[in-house]
């Protein structure tokens, strides 16, 4: 047997990838098995649970840890809102279930934040090489009757994780197995801290220039106006769930957020496919919500209604691909 080969094979079978600087290994965890990448150089460590969503759980750099106990959920089939238990696609109105229990509900008995939130996802492959750390994991949406009743388009999730020289990068693809257009309003609800460095000295940067106007409900009602937060922002005496839309982006179609605690400094950058933010920071809390979003809160509905032409969609057997990036400096 060739010797790299040996070392590949033997490695792979004590359940770790290590390349120079990267490993990538599954690991026990609270609640089953979970994956975690490596990176020596940068000091990040990226924990990964496959078995409650795919969520991001712990994400440290320099023995720091950036993430408060939410993680990062993937939102979906819808992120956030709909204004009932029902959405509109293609025309037709499709009624949800909660009686199969898959269906959240926020304070006003809205659905929020889609099906998936503890989906078992299948890790289908894991990397290790001197270039990065990753790991794809895959959902099967279609295999699923309680979800495909909900939300009636057989498709496949994947998703990767990459870890290339301490910047996490999640990718996203979603493939539309339908023969009917399928409607894309999904997101990430990262949950941010600065420990050891009070909130009212975190200041954030939002890159964009319109702010969607809510409902007392948290819906879009079709309107936005001119951002008025001062950029940087200071979080001091300030709470938001904002919504924010139009965003700032550079020459490769990237709109960078950030929140900077006078050194430490955590950005998300989002690609191009990622066109509203949700930005969130409740009284009371280190926290700072940082949200990548295809689309407005309601963006079905909306669409609908004409109050949001820009409604993404996967024709028939096609896919859906983007990406964001999480970059941490000065921990």
């Amino acid at each position: 047997m060739n010797k790299n080969i040996a070392i590949f094979v033997g490695l792979l079978f004590v359940g770790q990838l290590r390349a120079a600087n990267y490993t990538a290994e599954k690991i026990s965890a609270e609640g089953g098995e979970a994956v975690r990448l490596g990176d020596a150089a940068k000091g990040v460590v990226v924990s990964i649970s496959p078995g409650a969503g795919n969520k991001i759980y712990a994400l440290s750099v320099h023995g720091k840890e950036i993430l408060a106990s939410g993680g990062i959920p993937f939102l979906a089939p819808w992120a956030n809102r709909l204004d009932q238990d029902a959405f509109w696609a293609n025309g037709k109105k499709y009624i949800l279930n909660p009686g199969l229990n898959a269906v959240r509900y926020d304070n006003n008995h809205l659905p929020i934040h889609g099906l998936l939130d503890k989906a078992v996802w299948t890790v289908t492959g894991l990397k290790a090489n001197k270039d990065h750390a990753e790991v794809t994991a895959e959902l099967q949406f279609w295999r699923h009757p309680d979800w495909m009743a909900q939300f009636p388009f057989a498709h496949k999730i994947t998703m990767t994780h990459r870890l290339h020289e301490g910047v996490l990068e999640v990718e996203t693809k979603i493939d539309n197995l339908s023969d009917d257009a399928m409607p894309i309003s999904v997101g990430y609800h990262p949950w941010f801290q600065l420990s050891g460095i009070p909130r009212d000295e975190w200041k954030l940067h939002l890159a964009a220039r319109k702010h969607v106007k809510l409902s007392k409900t948290k819906i879009p009602t079709g309107e936005d106006e001119p951002i008025s937060f001062p950029n940087p922002l200071a979080l001091k005496s300030v709470q938001l769930d904002d919504i924010l839309g139009d965003l700032v982006r550079d020459e490769h179609g990237q709109a960078t957020f950030s929140i900077d605690g006078n050194g430490p400094k955590i950005s998300v950058i989002f690609g191009p496919k990622y066109r509203n933010a949700v930005v969130y920071a409740p009284p009371g809390r280190e926290v700072v919500c940082i949200e990548p979003m295809s689309g407005p809160t309601n963006a079905f509905n909306l669409a609908h209604e004409g109050k949001y032409p820009d409604l993404q969609s996967v024709p028939p057997r096609g896919a859906w691909q983007e990406s964001f990036r999480i970059q941490a400096e000065g921990f």
